[in-house]
């Protein structure tokens, strides 16, 4: 089984999962067009997700369109791949990943499973949760 996304207008506005043989016999009479994306691909990488913690696949051939599409992504036909909404107006795309990123680094302690929020405003994290203080 694959995943494939229906794009209309470069938006992604539904993902299904479907053989790849389904497509030779459905027929779609709405605009759009269907491009399969994989489950496993984010930020331009193939990951097991099989495997905990998650690992890189020894294949990344398998990587597909930079990322799992979702609805609302948009698909950029230049580059083929799925790109997430712009979280924030600050934030800038990672070209090679098709990912946002804030104008400043997370916190450290993000890593180590610290919530941040955005703020825009003040172009700041904001501590949220720290989930080692419950």
């Amino acid at each position: 089984m694959a995943h494939y996304a229906k794009v209309v207008d470069g938006i992604v506005t539904n993902v299904i999962v479907a053989e790849a043989e389904f497509f030779d016999s459905f027929t779609d009479t709405s605009p759009g067009d269907w491009i399969q994306t994989s489950y496993n691909t984010h930020g331009g990488k193939h990951w097991n997700k099989n495997v905990m913690p998650n690992v890189l696949s020894e294949d990344q051939s398998k990587a597909l369109r930079k990322n799992f599409a979702s609805v609302g992504f948009s698909y950029d036909k230049v580059r083929d791949a799925f790109i997430p909404p712009k979280p924030y107006p600050s934030w800038v795309l990672v070209e090679e990943r098709c990912q946002w990123i804030p104008p400043i680094p997370e916190p450290e302690d993000s890593k180590d499973g610290v919530l941040y929020k955005w703020d825009e405003e003040n172009q700041q994290f904001i501590d949220r949760f720290d989930p080692r203080e419950v």
